[in-house]
């Protein structure tokens, strides 16, 4: 891959580590409220890049837990804030990094997720009812870290996720949306996590996702539109889910986020030369340890974790 496209891991260490220290810049603000999810993002890179000790794991797990509202048993983005499935599973990600599932209660946690699958399978983001497939994954993912998945009726969840396919071969966020990468992860990875996979034509959806591969050797989340890191995560696990990622350029893609890397200050950004953030810093190192990049550690690409973690809950015993 040429000497000039290293993967500058020590720098997106310190990048990651002094983000979180920087609470009066500009981009903490904005981010406050997805404060659980940054979290995710940049603890899941630093253990792929097998840094995870770079930071205090007991201030971590009680950070998350301040997030935690016992009497709904869901998680907010941030102290205060109220509780959403997506912080829901970003908790329970980063709880899984440190081997602390212990501190959770499951049995509340999946009654919260629980109480948010509606009549026709599909889920809610949060009391207020926004309906949309990224939270069936997001549901799905949770109860299945947590092993209890049993306690929805996973048979409608998945018919609901069907009733989103297209005639591309892709999915939408409800029934009739159009296609995008990001929905796409969700159906399949939501798909995969159930053991309902079969419902996926792969030829055609592969085909729609290979195609999502730029001139300039990125991916972008539908036709027309410019390629950004973020994609490569998307893209790149629903291809390896269904198996035909042997369909894109990897070379030309590793390439392409390494482009987007900032060789002096760390971080990775959404193209070449753009201000980086943690979102695309993590995605950027994601999609890379799915191309199995040397030393970076190997992700699940339907749980979004270091496959060890996943072996790790999967392997021992259940609760």
């Amino acid at each position: 891959m040429g000497e000039e496209g290293e993967l500058a891991a020590e720098k997106h260490v310190r990048y990651i580590v002094t983000a979180e220290k920087k609470k009066d810049s500009f981009e903490s603000l904005v981010m406050e409220h997805l404060r659980a999810s940054g979290a995710y993002w940049g603890l899941t890179t630093l253990d792929l890049l097998h840094k995870l000790h770079a930071v205090d794991a007991a201030e971590v797990v009680d950070w998350i837990m301040s997030c935690y509202h016992p009497e709904s048993g869901g998680f907010g983005g941030n102290v205060g804030h109220d509780p959403h499935v997506l912080y829901t599973l970003s908790a329970v990600q980063v709880l899984c990094l440190f081997d602390r599932l212990d501190v959770l209660d499951a049995d509340k946690i999946a009654d919260y997720i629980t109480g948010l699958q509606n009549e026709d399978g599909s889920f809610s983001g949060d009391i207020w009812g926004e309906v949309d497939t990224r939270f069936s994954y997001i549901s799905i993912c949770t109860l299945s870290l947590l092993h209890r998945l049993h306690k929805i009726n996973v048979d409608k969840a998945v018919e609901y996720i069907v009733s989103c396919k297209n005639l591309d071969g892709g999915f939408g966020a409800m029934p009739g949306g159009e296609s995008h990468a990001g929905q796409i992860f969700c159906c399949v990875g939501a798909l995969a996590i159930t053991g309902s996979l079969h419902h996926i034509d792969r030829d055609l959806l592969g085909w729609w996702l290979c195609e999502r591969q730029c001139r300039d050797g990125g991916l972008n989340g539908r036709p027309e539109k410019l390629a950004d890191v973020c994609y490569s995560w998307w893209v790149l696990s629903s291809l390896i889910i269904i198996d035909r990622v042997h369909w894109i350029d990897k070379e030309k893609l590793a390439k392409f986020i390494l482009n987007c890397q900032d060789k002096e200050n760390g971080g990775i950004s959404d193209r070449p030369d753009n201000a980086v953030d943690i979102y695309h810093t993590y995605f950027g190192v994601a999609g890379l340890s799915l191309m199995e990049y040397p030393g970076v550690k190997p992700m699940d690409p339907a749980y979004a974790l270091p496959l060890d973690v996943v072996n790790r809950i999967f392997l021992t015993k259940q609760q």
